[in-house]
């Protein structure tokens, strides 16, 4: 499932112009589509800098404005993301301002997976101000949604 999140953000990343990349969006509050693509990179990149630590928090990410500003620097960081996933299951600890959870790796990926989700979505919708983009019908949904759906049109 990451994968094909993650390449569906990256097809979407190939076509997007720059302008419109960083252009602030009025429904999206001010936000861009570059932001909302950047902060999804970084809850992975996070998890992954953080694999050996076994300690993640997600309050410590870079913010790193390239991959908000150039479509094409946060497709090679998605690709980074893709190429180095796959990694055993672990005990992490994640850390949330002075509280301290028991999680596991996989059980971040899935959280990664499904906040990049909740970012397509969005994306989504301010694509949809701004635009001349076609977005396959998945982007942006959740996998148990399209389940739900396929079941309701049997």
């Amino acid at each position: 499932m990451t994968t094909s999140i993650l390449f569906d953000l990256i097809d979407f990343l190939k076509v997007i112009h720059q302008d419109d990349y960083v252009k602030p969006s009025v429904i999206l509050s001010g936000a861009t589509i570059g932001q909302h693509v950047r902060h999804s990179i970084e809850m992975y990149q996070c998890v992954l800098s953080n694999y050996e630590t076994s300690e993640i928090d997600y309050a410590k990410r870079k913010r790193d404005i390239v991959i908000e500003t150039f479509p094409l620097h946060a497709i090679d960081c998605l690709k980074e993301i893709v190429n180095t996933i796959e990694k055993s299951d672990k005990a992490l600890t994640l850390i949330d301002n002075e509280h301290s959870f028991a999680t596991s790796y996989q059980r971040e990926i899935h959280y990664c997976n499904e906040h990049t989700i909740h970012h397509m979505a969005l994306i989504r919708v301010g694509i949809q101000e701004i635009g001349g983009y076609a977005l396959d019908a998945s982007f942006g949904v959740a996998p148990s949604t399209i389940k739900y759906r396929q079941a309701c049109a049997q």
